[in-house]
């Protein structure tokens, strides 16, 4: 079978857990004998190492954001689209958080999902005829339910199934004024009926979409997310220096402030002055001002030397993370829908202390890797730190079980074994049809 998978990029300027869930489970399913294309979109894909790919940007963040805001952009020679397109260009445009969030780009969501109707016809119209040309696959992947207004499009010329993937959709379109919030869920569920499949990546994220896009028990899916344990290198945990670790964007959204203020907490006792705190994840220019603040709070309180902000996060550097911290905290304002960095601590051998908001709870409670505390607020983490970041035994005794739980529930290749039973189900179903 053929699956073209269609991702937004992240240009690689922060930690992008959607691009690396994308890439781990194309890689498994290449492994299970399918045959995989990635199509990304609006940005070059995060790379890991192994994410390197030649297929063209489809729907180049810097062009399509110009022709929205700016009539004139529309009737450009095709040397400027050219140039606006290029890779040089769309890396810059990464380092701007303009492309990855939803302020300022409402308009150009419910373009998007308006499809054939919106204002990126010729750019949905390129795209098909790619796929209808060059890729050719026997199911199209949508990487998430914000790209639906491709799904019709993609059936009328090719006649194939089209599968989507659902992941934190909620949190780019419930930050949009009232009026925009509203279209957007409303697009997104009409366009969900053209849809043959969705797979959600929790159980958690399977009820909120069901209720929020109306969809069809027979129509909705879960497969988790999975990583391969043999990728990581487990350093024992008891042997390791009591060292904290944050790895995700570093921005207010994703919880940094409040893992600041629990560090600044935890140090106000003594018997924490050995623990420490290495931060990493990238960031976009919108982060900047944020990330200043929370410096000076460490400086304010006398411990800026016991926090460690490492800028590189991809390859190696990433392992070399996850061999030096002991434990693992990304507090996550609202939650998420799952979070990828989890598996990859747990499957590093690192427990993982996370707040009982979205699928926390039910990824801690598969892989009994780590602990989950009630209220996202800095003293109720920091309580929780100081119950297990000197205490050995117990990061021992989470660091097997989370090894252990992840491998048994989480396993990229079994997940993907999954994934191509629901791919069959499609093509069979519309056959049938």
């Amino acid at each position: 079978m053929k699956i073209a998978h269609v991702i937004p990029g992240s240009g690689g300027s922060f930690y992008c857990g959607n691009c690396l869930r994308d890439s781990k489970s194309m890689r498994a399913l290449q492994a299970l004998g399918q045959e995989v294309v990635k199509v990304p979109l609006y940005l070059p894909l995060f790379e890991d190492g192994h994410d390197l790919n030649e297929v063209p940007v489809f729907y180049g963040a810097v062009d399509i954001y110009l022709k929205q805001r700016f009539p004139v952009f529309r009737h450009m020679p095709a040397f400027v689209d050219k140039m606006l397109n290029s890779k040089s260009v769309l890396h810059l445009a990464a380092q701007n958080a303009g492309s990855t969030r939803a302020k300022g780009l409402e308009e150009m969501t419910v373009s998007m999902l308006l499809g054939e109707e919106g204002l990126q016809q010729d750019e949905l119209e390129r795209l098909v005829a790619w796929l209808r040309d060059e890729a050719r696959p026997d199911v199209v992947h949508l990487s998430n339910a914000l790209l639906l207004g491709l799904a019709r499009r993609i059936k009328q010329e090719m006649n194939i199934p089209v599968v989507c993937s659902l992941q934190d959709e909620d949190v780019w379109v419930d930050v949009m004024s009232d009026q925009h919030r509203e279209e957007v869920w409303q697009l997104m569920t009409e366009r969900g009926h053209e849809v043959d499949a969705f797979v959600a990546v929790s159980d958690f994220y399977a009820t909120v979409m069901r209720k929020r896009m109306q969809i069809r028990p027979e129509q909705l899916f879960i497969n988790h997310i999975g990583v391969d344990a043999s990728d990581y290198s487990v350093r024992p945990v008891d042997q390791k220096e009591p060292m904290i670790g944050y790895i995700s964007r570093m921005c207010e959204e994703n919880g940094l402030g409040v893992l600041i203020d629990a560090f600044v907490e935890l140090k106000k006792e003594t018997r924490f002055d050995v623990v420490k705190l290495k931060i990493t994840g990238g960031k976009t220019n919108d982060d900047t001002d944020f990330i200043r603040h929370q410096k000076k709070k460490l400086v304010s309180a006398g411990i800026e030397s016991d926090v460690l902000w490492v800028e590189e996060f991809e390859g190696p550097s990433r392992q070399e993370f996850f061999d030096s911290v002991a434990l693992l905290t990304v507090p996550v304002l609202k939650g998420e829908a799952f979070g990828l960095y989890l598996l990859e601590a747990l499957a590093s051998g690192i427990p993982i202390v996370q707040p009982a908001l979205g699928a926390f709870p039910e990824i801690i409670d598969l892989s009994e890797g780590g602990m989950t505390y009630q209220d996202n607020t800095s003293e109720c983490l920091a309580n929780t730190w100081k119950s297990i970041i000197l205490d050995k035994e117990k990061l021992a005794a989470y660091s097997a079980k989370g090894l252990e739980g992840v491998r048994t529930h989480f396993d990229v290749r079994q997940q993907a074994e999954k994934l191509v039973d629901i791919y069959a189900r499609t093509v069979k179903s519309s056959i049938v049809r």
